[in-house]
């Protein structure tokens, strides 16, 4: 790698998001060994030390002398998108992958970063004002050049960052764990009694594991089973006995929704060509004999839902009778929260955005297309504490050409602005009434007649202007006299 490259290297405080973006995922763990090539000044290595990992790094500047030394996960972040030559860039791209013993990490400045650098083009990038180089790449760009030169399907972990594992089965489980959703605000025990309260530490991982596999799990899979069982009796006992205290409706809906879960799953995995049952984890294997008996029986129903999602007609019907979402004419939103209690349908349609996206990072609500084949994560940071919450951010893929734009809106001065929050959420969030009340009022008060004209900020205000009202929190107040306008 040209020394001069290195010149972008940044000073870090906190780790870099493909390293942050690996330990979320599992795949950087404590008992991993990390080897970070083209480190910078080493600010992922040096914190990684620090929080007691096995971790060291090479750096053609900042540590030319440094060994180039294997690891089981190895970093090659943002090193790609500073090297002008494409085949000095292929090369770092071949030797961090021979270094990685499990998985290589890469990450490489997105496309839409492009208009935030003044330079001049040059080649397949442009030379900054500061004399260095930068490529940015579009994502399904970045994963094709990824596969072309390693001969591997990466995984999308966030835009503009991949993983490549060696281990096809763990690659398989980190795509199964994307779709294992866990429930926001899920209720613990709902009576205590005496057994429960003795044993509450001990049961409580198994009722966590029960809500998220929806089965009892196998003696490789959770910790306490032998106390469990020397306590209790076998996990079966043990299983039964929590379905009384917690309730049989909790046991059901998770078992029900692990299930849509490995549905979700098995329908994308034949995007990419769907591994044979001993291909797959064995906690995934298990999942699938709990839950559907045979693989073949979950691959068909998987496909059923492929097939389902080809017909434009069947996803239409399907996004048009959710229980809850602001249904629009070219589309439906909901929470980002509920898209677990979607139609499995529909979950596959969300889906293949992430999958091809990784994770979109901060969201609050989710865009389905009902027209074109795009999914769009829409971050509003004050849904919860502001009655007409401004857009911030959007991450929109669109399916047909595997394209992404990422679009900021922080900065502008007239931006989207939300109305009818709680048509967004089912009716047991917890601020559903208080969003419904707000709206009746402003209903009442006659704010929502132009609807063309209050969608951005500008107009969300004059409307409120012209009545002489204005909205703190998710009260409608009148403007007292003097109040500015």
């Amino acid at each position: 790698m040209d020394p001069k490259s290195a010149r972008t290297a940044m000073s870090r405080t906190t780790l870099s998001r493909p390293v942050q973006r690996a330990v979320a995922d599992g795949v950087l763990t404590s008992n991993r060994s990390f080897f970070d090539y083209g480190c910078g000044r080493g600010g992922d290595v040096n914190r990684l030390v620090e929080d007691g990992f096995r971790a060291s790094g090479w750096d053609p500047l900042h540590r030319p002398n440094a060994s180039k030394e294997d690891a089981d996960v190895v970093n090659l972040g943002y090193v790609v998108n500073v090297i002008e030559d494409p085949t000095e860039r292929t090369l770092a791209l071949k030797t961090a992958w021979e270094l990685a013993n499990a998985v290589l990490v890469i990450a490489a400045r997105p496309d839409w970063e492009a208009p935030q650098v003044r330079g001049m083009q040059r080649g397949d990038g442009i030379i900054t004002s500061t004399g260095t180089f930068q490529k940015f790449f579009e994502q399904e760009e970045l994963k094709v050049w990824i596969q072309g030169c390693l001969g591997v399907e990466p995984i999308a972990a966030a835009p503009g960052i991949f993983y490549v594992f060696r281990n096809q089965s763990e690659a398989a489980g980190i795509r199964a764990r994307r779709f294992r959703n866990r429930v926001p605000g899920e209720p613990r025990a709902r009576k205590a009694d005496l057994v429960w309260d003795s044993h509450r530490e001990m049961l409580e991982p198994l009722a966590a594991f029960w809500d998220e596999r929806g089965r009892i799990p196998d003696r490789s899979e959770l910790d306490e089973v032998a106390k469990i069982e020397s306590t209790i009796g076998s996990l079966k006992t043990a299983v039964r006995f929590l379905r009384k205290v917690l309730g049989e409706s909790r046991f059901e809906e998770s078992r029900k929704r692990a299930a849509v879960n490995l549905q979700v799953f098995l329908a994308l995995e034949s995007f990419r060509g769907r591994p044979r049952l001993s291909e797959l984890p064995s906690d995934v294997i298990l999942d699938v004999r709990a839950h559907f008996g045979s693989y073949k029986n979950a691959c068909e129903i998987a496909d059923g839902l492929l097939f389902a999602l080809a017909d434009n007609d069947r996803l239409s019907a399907a996004l048009l009778k959710t229980q809850f979402g602001k249904i629009l004419p070219d589309a439906i939103y909901v929470h980002v929260d509920y898209v677990y209690r979607l139609d499995a349908l529909l979950r596959v349609y969300e889906g293949a955005g992430r999958a091809l996206i990784g994770d979109p990072g901060d969201v609050t609500l989710v865009k389905m297309s009902r027209v074109k084949h795009r999914v769009s994560y829409l971050w509003y940071p004050c849904f919860e504490s502001h009655g007409h919450p401004v857009l911030a951010t959007s991450l929109r893929a669109d399916l047909r050409t595997c394209h992404i734009k990422w679009t900021d809106f922080r900065g502008r001065l007239n931006v989207p602005v939300l109305h009818r929050k709680e048509l967004f959420v089912p009716n047991d969030h917890p601020s559903r009434v208080k969003f419904a009340n707000l709206t009746r009022k402003e209903e009442t008060a006659g704010l929502f007649k132009d609807t063309s004209a209050i969608g951005t900020v500008d107009g969300w205000m004059s409307a409120l202007s012209s009545a002489g009202l204005r909205v703190a929190g998710h009260q409608l107040k009148r403007n007292a006299q003097g109040d500015p306008q």
